[in-house]
């Protein structure tokens, strides 16, 4: 189960790839990925069953991929460090903007969940 799991999960990251490369790199090949994925699920192609055991772990692992990433900053921290106040401004505005979006879209999903709940009683 969990192989099949890890399977689906790297077929879909493979596929989000090589659709990003034949659109030019445009979006990332993850983002692709996750996004055929979702709408895999959404369209019951994939049964959330399969995926669920992978994703968990990996979710509940997450911290660990970030390492990486916050070495690449710490070795570039003189890039950086020139133009902190830029990098900072930008980060602040746009975690707003995903705190604010996020909330809004779950309120809708809320509000239309009830309409649709309303409509089948």
């Amino acid at each position: 189960m969990v192989i099949s799991g890890v399977f689906i999960i790297i077929l879909y990251y493979v596929l989000g790839n090589v659709v990003s490369s034949l659109t030019g790199h445009f979006i990332p090949g993850s983002v692709i990925g996750m996004l055929l994925l979702f709408l895999s699920l959404v369209f019951r192609l994939v049964k959330p069953s399969r995926i669920r055991p992978v994703a968990e772990f990996l979710t509940g692992n997450m911290t660990v991929f970030f390492i990486p990433a916050s070495l690449g900053i710490m070795e570039q921290w003189g890039l950086i460090r020139s133009g902190f106040i830029g990098w900072a401004g930008v980060t602040f505005i746009t975690t707003l903007l995903v705190l604010v979006t996020s909330g809004l879209m779950q309120d809708f999903l809320i509000k239309a969940g009830k309409k649709i709940s309303g409509k089948r009683s």
